[in-house]
């Protein structure tokens, strides 16, 4: 009696072969780099994602939090994007601040990464930022945590 036939020899193989893919931890930063964006593109606080094969990507974050870049930006606990090489398009959940109004940041761009600039639009304008901005993850601070502070610092301790 053989000990396994052939359909359990061919899921035994396909197990041991895709079992690499399925359990693979490529982080959200390892993910953008291979695709020629900046790790600090999105925040350290990243719970989870998925890339779906048609290049719709959902990143989770466990509440939406505030970070800064050049100037603030928000996160919202979900963030959507289409995933190009280089770039992401149609983001929806990511606002920046420009002079004290808050903005949708619309896609996200490197077309070359030796010109040291990425491309920000959000909708009024473009924005270039040097990509040295962008190298390393940023630490996000939920939404209330950051405002106090910032009041601190303004001197609006009393502003609710």
């Amino acid at each position: 009696m053989e000990f396994f036939d052939n359909q359990a020899k061919a899921r035994v193989f396909l197990t041991l072969c895709f079992l690499p893919l399925c359990f693979s931890s490529s982080s959200i930063h390892d993910l953008l780099v291979s695709r020629g964006l900046p790790a600090g593109l999105l925040p350290r606080e990243v719970k989870s994602y998925t890339l779906s094969e048609n290049g719709t990507l959902e990143v989770f974050l466990d509440a939406p939090c505030l970070t800064k870049f050049e100037n603030r930006v928000f996160f919202d606990s979900v963030v959507r994007a289409n995933l190009s090489y280089g770039s992401l398009m149609g983001v929806v959940g990511l606002t920046q601040e420009e002079l004290f109004l808050w903005l949708p940041v619309k896609d996200i761009i490197v077309d070359d990464p030796k010109s040291g600039l990425i491309l920000f639009d959000i909708g009024v304008a473009h924005k270039q930022l040097s990509l040295s901005l962008f190298e390393d993850p940023p630490n996000c601070k939920p939404q209330g945590i950051l405002r106090n502070h910032v009041r601190k610092e303004k001197g609006l301790e009393g502003v609710r």
